[in-house]
C-alpha cells in the first residue's frame, strides 16, 4: 500500500478572543487558546494539511499546564512514523501512538494527516457538507448571562431564522430563566420553535428532579447533563424519573468502555464533542454504541475555531443529519480564520466561492 513518509508536523498558536464574556455554570471565558497542526511532506511542503487541537479550560482531559510542551513531543514522535495512504489506517495509528488522555491532539493530528492525504484542501472525510454543499441544521446558542443579554440573544437567533434554540441555564436565578423560557414560549409554540437547554451540571441531586419537572411545562426537546458527571446511579435514576429527556454531555468524558457506560445509564440521547472524546475515531465508536441500543445523538462543537468546526461538520454529514446539531457558527470569536463556513437560516453550510485564510 502507498505510504506517506517523511511527514514533518509544526503548529501555529492562537489566542482567540470572544465577542463577548460567554457565560457557562463554570465560570465567564474571555479567550480561547487554539494550536493549529500543520503537516507536511519534506519533499513536497505545497500541500499543507491542517488541524487544531484546542482543550477546553477545565474540562478537556488534556487541559494541564504543559500541554504545549506535550504536544511538542509527541508531533515530533510521529515524525518517525510512515503513515499508509487509508484512512482508516491513519486513524487507527494515531489512536496507538497518541494516549486517550490526550483527545484534542489525537482530534488535530486526525485532521492534519486526512486533510493532508486528500490534498490539503480541507477536506477531511468523504461527506456532502463539502463535496455537495449540502448544509447541516443546527440550533442557536443562547450563552448565559444577565437577563438582559440572554433575551437579546434570543431575540437575534430567532430573527437570524433559527428554529431550534439551546439556552444555557445553571448560572443566574432558576426562576429568571423559567421566565426566559415562557418569554419564548409566549411568541413561539412548540410546531414552531425546538427548545433545548443545557445545564452542565449545574443542579444538585437534591433539586435536580424538582427543577426537571418544572423545566418540562415549556415543551422543551432535551436537558444537557444535568446533574455532574460521574453519578452514573444517580443520573440512571434521572433518565428513568424525569419527564424531560435527558442527554449526557460531559459524562462521555475520559470514558473507554462506552458500552458499560451507556448501558449503566442508558439514557435517551448523547452528546458528542470530538476534540472532547478523542477525534474521529473515537466519536464513530460512540455513534455506533448509541444506535446498537437506540439511544439519540447529534454532534456538538466546543469552541474550536473554523479548522477544527470544518472537520467537525464534516464527519457530522457523513450521518446525514435531520435533527439540527450543536455546531457553532463561526462567529464567537474577533480573530478566527476567515472561511467559507456561513450559516444561513438556522443551518451551516461550506459556501463555494470564499477562500481560506491560512493559519498564521
Amino acid at each position: 500500500m502507498p505510504s506517506l513518509k517523511n511527514i514533518r508536523f509544526e503548529y501555529v498558536k492562537r489566542n482567540l478572543v470572544f465577542r463577548f464574556d460567554a457565560g457557562t455554570s463554570r465560570g465567564v471565558l474571555k479567550t480561547k487558546t487554539v494550536y493549529w497542526i500543520k503537516a507536511f511532506e519534506t519533499q513536497n511542503d505545497s500541500i499543507i494539511g491542517w488541524g487544531e487541537a484546542a482543550p477546553l479550560v477545565k474540562l478537556s482531559p488534556d487541559d494541564r499546564p504543559d500541554f504545549e510542551q506535550v504536544l511538542e513531543e509527541m508531533l515530533s514522535k510521529l515524525e518517525m512514523e510512515t503513515w499508509e495512504i487509508e484512512e482508516n489506517s491513519i486513524l487507527d495509528k494515531v489512536s496507538d501512538l497518541i494516549p486517550f488522555q490526550l483527545p484534542s491532539i489525537r482530534f488535530g493530528v486526525e485532521t492534519a494527516l486526512l486533510d493532508l492525504l486528500n490534498g490539503g484542501k480541507k477536506k477531511i472525510v468523504q461527506n456532502d457538507f463539502y463535496d455537495l454543499k449540502r448544509s447541516i441544521p443546527i440550533n442557536g446558542l443562547i450563552w448565559m448571562g444577565d437577563e438582559g443579554f440572554m433575551k437579546e440573544q434570543i431575540d437575534q437567533k430567532l430573527e437570524e431564522g433559527f428554529d431550534c434554540i439551546k439556552m444555557k441555564i445553571g448560572a443566574i436565578d432558576f426562576r429568571k430563566e423559567l421566565d426566559l423560557l415562557a418569554y419564548i414560549r409566549s411568541n413561539y409554540p412548540p410546531s414552531k420553535i425546538t427548545l433545548r437547554v443545557d445545564a452542565n451540571g449545574a443542579f444538585t441531586l437534591a433539586e435536580a428532579l424538582s427543577k426537571l419537572k418544572a423545566l418540562d411545562e415549556f415543551s422543551l426537546h432535551s436537558i444537557e447533563q444535568p446533574i455532574s458527571a460521574g453519578q452514573n446511579h444517580e443520573m440512571r435514576k434521572l433518565c428513568e424519573t424525569s419527564p424531560l429527556p435527558i442527554a449526557l454531555d460531559e459524562e462521555l468524558i475520559g470514558i473507554e468502555r462506552k458500552g458499560d457506560l451507556l448501558d449503566g445509564i442508558m439514557p435517551p440521547f448523547i452528546i458528542l464533542k470530538p476534540s472532547l472524546l478523542g477525534g474521529i475515531k473515537e466519536t464513530r465508536e460512540w455513534i455506533a454504541e448509541a444506535e446498537k441500543r437506540s439511544i439519540g445523538w447529534w454532534m456538538t462543537s466546543a469552541l474550536e475555531s473554523n479548522i477544527g468546526l470544518n472537520a467537525i461538520s464534516q464527519l457530522t454529514s457523513q450521518y446525514s443529519p435531520e435533527m439540527p446539531q450543536g455546531l457553532g457558527t463561526g462567529k464567537l470569536f474577533h480573530n478566527n480564520l476567515e472561511s467559507p463556513l456561513v450559516v444561513e437560516k438556522g443551518n451551516i453550510l461550506y459556501k463555494s466561492g470564499i477562500d481560506w485564510e491560512e493559519p498564521s
